[in-house]
């Protein structure tokens, strides 16, 4: 994208994708063509998918040459943690999953050694056989020049689209991982709400260099928290229009120490607020038992941290780790928030993504969390946290609850590998000589 189209789409307004919407038309703009130096037009798409924030569609094509080209750009913020994607392809309608590929991505498959490194590809909506084709086209562009120049490296390149092509058939099983720093991709589960087997995805710190990659400065100042509101310029997640959000490290008394963030915009009135932990990872992990017998239940107070898991065993459902962040709310709160995330803000519930089994699945998965609000449901409520940094309110403290569980549990590797903790050390510093 130019300079004088990038100053066209700053301050344009984001709407949400709709196949019905008959309002939302691209915006056209005269581009050269980088092909045939002609006048060619850009058609530009601002569009808001709510899983996905805030992402920009271009199409380009030119009446000269007929060459083409689409992409798709994030126009969001970059998330808090990045993200790793491992599918275990293993049967054609795999290759029908949807997936989201930004601009930071890498993208491997290990059983051919394969990479496509970070920043080499404009992102793109597609499908896992779309990404396949979109690697054999890029190895296929300079064949005729290779087969004419150095004919051994064009016969092994050859050699190599084949075995490309052979994936598509998905004759044996092979393994696609995305690794996303900015945490802007997705690959689809198509079994959602249900957890995907064959899909792994892991949440991750950024390291600096992936931050240097990003163009992001992390701060360092954690000390002028702990006496006032810290307040810094944001954009709107919703409008994406100017905001602040405010943020201060809060002691809950009989538990920890807490940071919470809230943003406020005001030109649509979208509000937003975030719990974070700010105290150490507890020496063992949490995992609290609820199980609801009384619609009263709902009105419980519940603090999840980002490294909590959400389980019903009842409905067969997982919510993962860092899927809705940290938050402070009830337990009413916590299931409405489950239900957008699953049903009404949910890209694969509309438009071409939209099938009729997967509608149906959702909405009874909805009316399911509904009848379990309004007490019609006898189910059991599992917050895991490996950190220990979650918790839910006992109503008869100080006495014991006889319808919670709270268990304390070790950590396994893998567990402690996710939250960072494997290759940290804590103790013995004294012992350590300077170079």
């Amino acid at each position: 994208m130019s300079v004088i189209e990038e100053e066209r789409v700053r301050g344009a307004v984001f709407k949400d994708i709709n196949a019905e919407d008959e309002d939302q038309q691209p915006t056209v703009i005269e581009s050269l063509c980088m092909n045939c130096y002609e006048n060619g037009s850009t058609r530009l798409l601002l569009t808001k998918i709510p899983f996905f924030k805030e992402i920009i569609i271009s199409s380009f094509s030119c009446p000269h040459c007929n060459w083409t080209n689409t992409e798709i750009q994030s126009a969001g913020r970059i998330q808090e943690q990045g993200v790793l994607y491992t599918l275990q392809v293993k049967t054609k309608e795999d290759m029908n999953r949807e997936v989201v590929k930004s601009d930071s991505a890498s993208t491997r498959i290990p059983q051919l050694d394969f990479e496509i490194p970070a920043f080499t590809q404009k992102g793109s909506l597609s499908t896992i056989e779309g990404l396949l084709d979109r690697a054999v086209m890029g190895l296929e562009q300079d064949q005729p020049i290779r087969k004419a120049t150095d004919p051994a490296v064009a016969e092994k390149i050859e050699e190599f689209i084949q075995r490309f092509k052979k994936l598509k058939e998905v004759e044996e099983e092979f393994t696609l991982i995305i690794d996303d720093p900015s945490g802007n991709s997705f690959i689809e589960n198509p079994f959602a709400p249900q957890k995907d087997t064959a899909l792994t995805v892991t949440h991750y710190k950024r390291t600096p260099e992936h931050n240097a990659a990003l163009g992001i400065e992390p701060g360092n100042d954690l000390d002028a928290m702990r006496n006032e509101v810290l307040v810094f310029n944001t954009n709107c997640p919703e409008c994406n229009a100017p905001a602040n959000t405010n943020m201060k490290l809060v002691q809950i008394p009989h538990f920890k120490e807490v940071i919470i963030m809230a943003t406020n915009c005001d030109s649509c009135g979208h509000r937003t607020n975030e719990v974070k932990s700010g105290g150490a990872t507890e020496e063992l992990g949490t995992r609290i038992t609820l199980h609801l017998t009384d619609p009263s239940d709902m009105s419980r107070d519940l603090l999840k941290s980002e490294t909590c898991s959400v389980l019903i065993p009842e409905l067969e459902f997982e919510l993962g780790m860092a899927a809705l962040g940290g938050k402070f709310t009830t337990l009413e709160g916590l299931l409405k928030d489950i239900k957008d995330l699953i049903v009404s803000k949910n890209p694969f519930m509309c438009g071409d993504s939209s099938t009729a089994d997967r509608a149906e699945k959702l909405e009874l998965f909805g009316q399911k969390i509904d009848k379990i609000i309004a007490g019609e449901m006898d189910v059991h409520i599992i917050l895991d946290d490996p950190a220990g940094n979650s918790y839910l309110q006992n109503v008869y403290a100080p006495d014991p609850d006889p319808e919670m569980k709270i268990e304390k549990y070790t950590r396994t590797f893998e567990q402690n590998e996710d939250l960072g903790l494997n290759d940290m050390k804590t103790e013995g510093y004294h012992d350590i000589k300077p170079k």
